[in-house]
C-alpha cells in the first residue's frame, strides 16, 4: 500500500486502498470510462455509480485481508468490521426497499396526505374567522399546535372504521379547548376531495414538466434526422420513402396534442368543493370554499354535491390512458424497426447489460416492450374511472377504494413511461445504412406511383397506366428483378418515357421535396 496510507495499527484508510486498486491490472468496468487513467493513477470522475462500484471492490479486498475500512456511506471515520458494514448496508438496503415498495404500491405517501387534510382544516378555520365565527386566538393556537402522526391516525381508524374521524381525533389531541373549531361545518369529502385535488394537481405539474422535455427530444431528433432516408411502410409492406425525422416530427406533433389535452384535464381537476354534505352548503358559508380554493391554488367548483364529481378524473384518466397509447405506438415502432432483418433502429443496449439468460447474443427491446405492456395498465385504469362517475344520488363511496389504486398508480405510471421513453429515443442507436439496405430490398418498386403519374401526364388514361405499372410491378416481385428493368423491356413504358424521363421517376429527392414545409408547419426548422 502507499505509504503515508499505513497509520502503524493495521488499519487502511479507504481512499488508499482505492489508490492500490488503481495500480492494478483490474478488468475492465463499465463505470471506468479510461481504464488507462486507472493504470496512470489518475483520478476518475466520482460519480455516484463509480463510488458505489468501487466500495464493492473495496469491502471486497478489505473482506480477504480481515482488515477495517472507513465506512463510505456517511464519510465518517469511524473504523467497522466487515460485517458490521455489511450489516449497516443491508439495513440501508431494507429501508430502501421498503420506500420503493411503498411507492410503488400506488398510494401516495399517507404523510403526505395527512399534511395535505391539515392544511384544508386549518385554511377553513382561518375562512371562519375572517367571518367573525371563530376567535382569531383559537385559530392561531391551532396553526401553532396542531399535529398527527400516521400511526396515531391508524391506531385509532381501528375502532372508528372511519380515516377522517380518525384523522380529526388524532389531531384533536395535539389541541386544547379550540379543538372544537377544527372541522367546524365540514364534511368529510370536503376535505378529502380538496385535498385531493390539491395532491394531483401537483402530480399533474410533474407530468406535464417531463412531457414538455420528451417534447423537446422529439422535436432535436426530427431536426438530426430530417433528411435520413428510410421506408414508409403501409399494411407491413414497402410503401414510398420517408426519412427517419418525419417519424419523430409525427411523434413530436402527436405530444403536443397529449400536453394540450393533459393540461385541460389538469385545469378541470383543479377544483376544490366546501359545500357540505349534499353540496346544499347549509352548514358552511360559501366563503369559506372560496377562501380554502384560494389558499390551495385551485377553483371552487361552481357545483357539486357531497363529492367532487367525477367525470373531471374520468378525463383525467382518459387522457392518461390516450398519452400511453402514444408512448405504446413510438414504442412499437421501434420494436418493429428493431426486428434482425431490420435493425433501422435500436433501443439503447448498455454496457454490461444482458438480453438472455440462455442466448448471449441476444439484444432485445425490453423498455419498449415495457411501456407497451404499461400502456394497456392505464387503459384498464381509464375505463374503471369511467366507472365511477356513476354514483348513488349525491354520493356514494364505490369510487374512493377505486381512486386509491388508479389515480396514484395511473400517475406514477405515466410519469415513468415519460421519462423512459426520453431516454430511449434520445439514446436511440440509428444505423443510417441499414435503412439505405431496407430500401433497396423492394427493388425500386417505391416508385410505382411517381412512373404512374408520369405516364398520365404523357397522355395514357388512368387505367390503362396503372394496369401497365402493375404488370411490370409483379414481375419485379416474382421474378426479383429490378422494377426499372421491367419497366424498360415494357414497350408500353418505353414508347411513352424516354430513358432520362424514367431516371427522374427513380430520384429519391422527389419524395422529400416538401419536407421543409412540414417541419416549417410544426415550427421546428433551424
Amino acid at each position: 500500500t502507499h505509504p503515508d496510507g499505513h497509520n502503524h495499527s493495521g488499519n487502511i484508510h479507504v481512499h488508499i486502498v482505492i489508490g492500490s486498486i488503481r495500480t492494478r491490472e483490474v478488468e475492465r468496468k463499465p463505470y471506468m470510462q479510461k481504464p488507462r487513467d486507472w493504470l496512470e493513477g489518475m483520478k476518475h470522475s466520482s460519480t455516484a455509480q463509480t463510488m458505489r462500484h468501487l466500495r464493492v471492490e473495496v469491502m471486497e479486498l478489505c473482506e480477504g485481508a480481515g482488515l477495517y475500512q472507513i465506512d463510505l456511506l456517511n464519510g465518517s471515520k469511524e473504523r467497522v468490521s466487515e460485517a458490521e458494514y455489511w450489516a449497516r448496508r443491508r439495513g440501508q438496503q431494507k429501508l430502501d426497499l421498503a420506500n420503493a415498495a411503498l411507492t410503488a404500491a400506488g398510494q401516495p405517501p399517507k404523510q403526505k396526505k395527512f399534511e395535505t387534510w391539515l392544511e384544508v382544516e386549518l385554511n377553513a378555520t382561518d375562512a371562519w374567522v375572517k367571518l367573525g365565527k371563530v376567535p382569531a386566538e383559537a385559530a392561531a393556537e391551532m396553526r401553532k399546535n396542531a399535529k398527527f402522526t400516521v400511526e396515531r391516525v391508524e391506531e385509532i381508524e381501528q375502532s372508528t372504521r372511519h380515516d377522517v374521524v380518525a384523522f380529526t381525533r388524532c389531531v384533536a389531541e395535539s389541541l386544547g379547548e379550540e379543538s372544537k373549531y377544527l372541522h367546524f361545518g365540514l364534511t368529510s369529502t370536503d376535505v378529502v376531495d380538496t385535498a385531493l385535488s390539491s395532491i394531483v394537481s401537483q402530480a399533474l405539474d410533474i407530468i406535464e414538466a417531463d412531457m414538455r422535455r420528451f417534447i423537446d427530444v422529439l422535436a432535436a431528433q426530427a431536426v438530426k434526422y430530417k433528411m435520413t432516408p428510410c421506408m414508409g411502410r403501409t399494411h407491413g409492406v414497402h410503401a414510398e420513402p420517408t426519412t427517419l425525422g418525419l417519424k419523430f416530427a409525427l411523434w413530436y406533433a402527436e405530444m403536443q396534442r397529449n400536453l394540450e389535452r393533459m393540461e385541460h384535464a389538469h385545469k378541470i381537476t383543479r377544483v376544490g368543493k366546501i359545500s357540505g354534505a349534499v353540496g346544499t352548503y347549509a352548514n358552511v358559508d360559501p366563503f369559506v370554499e372560496k377562501y380554502v380554493c384560494e389558499q390551495m391554488g385551485l377553483e371552487p367548483s361552481p357545483i357539486s354535491t357531497q363529492v367532487l364529481q367525477r367525470d373531471r378524473y374520468a378525463e383525467l384518466l382518459s387522457v392518461i390512458a390516450i398519452t400511453g397509447c402514444s408512448l405504446e405506438k413510438f414504442a412499437t415502432e421501434v420494436r418493429g424497426l428493431q426486428k434482425t432483418e431490420l435493425r433501422e433502429v435500436e433501443e439503447p443496449f448498455r454496457a454490461g447489460q444482458k438480453g438472455s439468460s440462455a442466448m448471449p447474443h441476444k439484444r432485445n427491446p425490453i423498455n419498449c416492450e415495457k411501456v407497451c405492456g404499461l400502456s394497456r395498465v392505464l387503459r384498464g385504469y381509464a375505463l374503471a374511472a369511467m366507472e365511477d362517475v356513476a354514483l348513488w344520488h349525491e354520493r356514494d363511496i364505490s369510487h374512493s377504494s377505486v381512486e386509491r389504486i388508479i389515480l396514484p398508480d395511473a400517475t406514477e405510471l405515466l410519469d415513468y413511461m415519460l421519462v423512459l421513453m426520453t431516454r430511449i429515443l434520445g439514446d436511440l442507436f440509428v444505423y443510417p445504412e441499414n435503412m439505405l439496405r431496407s430500401m433497396s430490398m423492394s427493388y425500386g418498386l417505391p416508385n410505382s406511383q411517381h412512373v404512374l403519374l408520369t405516364l398520365i401526364d404523357k397522355g395514357m388514361l388512368r387505367e390503362t397506366a396503372y394496369d401497365c405499372v402493375q404488370r411490370c410491378a409483379m414481375r419485379a416481385w416474382q421474378e426479383q428483378k429490378p422494377f426499372r428493368q421491367m419497366l424498360e423491356q415494357d414497350e408500353t413504358v418505353t414508347s411513352h418515357l424516354s430513358p432520362a424521363e424514367l431516371d427522374e421517376c427513380f430520384e429519391l429527392s422527389y419524395h422529400y421535396k416538401h419536407v421543409d414545409e412540414v417541419f416549417k408547419r410544426l415550427g421546428l426548422e433551424k
